[in-house]
């Protein structure tokens, strides 16, 4: 970590911190005893930090992100240790809403080998597709079953 990210990351915090409205700039403030009470840190790591002399530690920057109304990932990305790429959000890896899953997605998901995955979608789609009646028609769906009670 290059010392010019080091003091914008520290920059960054220290606006958080001034936001939340802990006193951190006068000398009997009080503000980074209280963060450190609060994160359940040591007080000399918000003071390394605000002093630009070493960038805090996972567990510390896990303690902190919540008192200054941030995230842990845009904490980690701020201080350089991870870029917004390795750490993506959850919503950035869900498919399109308009994707419809294959019986072949469905398997690869459970595991199912590549030499049985024909087999596993002849044996599902069985399950899925309408059997025929007695009298040669299909199955009701449950909506059909229940409209046809009510009548």
């Amino acid at each position: 970590m290059s010392t010019q990210g080091l003091d914008e990351f520290a920059g960054w915090v220290e606006g958080l911190m001034r936001a939340r409205g802990y006193d951190i700039d006068s000398p009997r403030g009080g503000g980074k005893s209280r963060i450190a009470d609060e994160a359940g840190v040591h007080r000399a790591a918000v003071t390394r930090l605000l002093q630009r002399q070493s960038m805090p530690d996972l567990e510390t920057m896990r303690r902190i992100a919540p008192l200054l109304g941030v995230s842990v990932r845009d904490m980690l990305i701020r201080s350089g240790r991870v870029t917004p790429e390795e750490l993506p959000l959850a919503a950035d890896l869900l498919p399109p809403g308009d994707w419809q899953p294959t019986m072949e997605d469905f398997a690869r998901w459970l595991g199912v080998p590549d030499e049985r995955m024909d087999v596993f979608v002849k044996v599902v789609t069985q399950f899925l597709e309408p059997e025929p009646e007695a009298e040669g028609g299909a199955i009701p769906t449950v909506a059909e079953a229940r409209r046809a009670a009510q009548d």
